[in-house]
């Protein structure tokens, strides 16, 4: 498991190498900006990967040789079965976008409208305290 963070934070300061390099020959700045890019996800998969294997001291389940399939069974996490607010979140991000090229009344609306869709999604399945608890 050690071999798959070192590539990427290899692959990460080889794309930051060229983007320097790439900058003084004298690309252009889509082309800087993509391989700069390119080094950052690059070094988010490695700093997942490194933080992975941190927390299970080098050794998943896939690298035992004789491991079984419930070894790397546990809980995957909450997956909401009927959330709406997937829907205005896109809606709302997708008018932020357009109003860069309609006006900037829009995005600001928009960004309005994805706050709060933000919040919604992030906080739907929190419960309120009840009232007569003094917490």
């Amino acid at each position: 498991m050690k071999a798959g963070w070192r590539l990427f934070v290899g692959l990460a300061a080889f794309y930051f190498l060229m983007t320097v390099i790439y900058w003084q020959v004298g690309g252009e700045a889509l082309g800087i900006t993509a391989i700069m890019l390119s080094g950052g996800l690059a070094g988010l998969i490695g700093f997942y990967l490194w933080f992975i294997s941190k927390r299970t001291n080098g050794v998943l389940p896939e690298d035992n040789d004789d491991g079984e399939i419930s070894d790397s069974a546990g809980e995957m996490g909450f997956f909401s079965p009927h959330s709406w607010w997937p829907l205005p979140l896109a809606l709302s991000a997708c008018a932020a976008g357009m109003g860069l090229l309609i006006g900037w009344w829009l995005t600001l609306i928009a960004l309005g409208g994805l706050i709060i869709s933000i919040f919604g999604f992030v906080l739907e399945y929190e419960k309120p305290l009840p009232a007569d608890s003094h917490h």
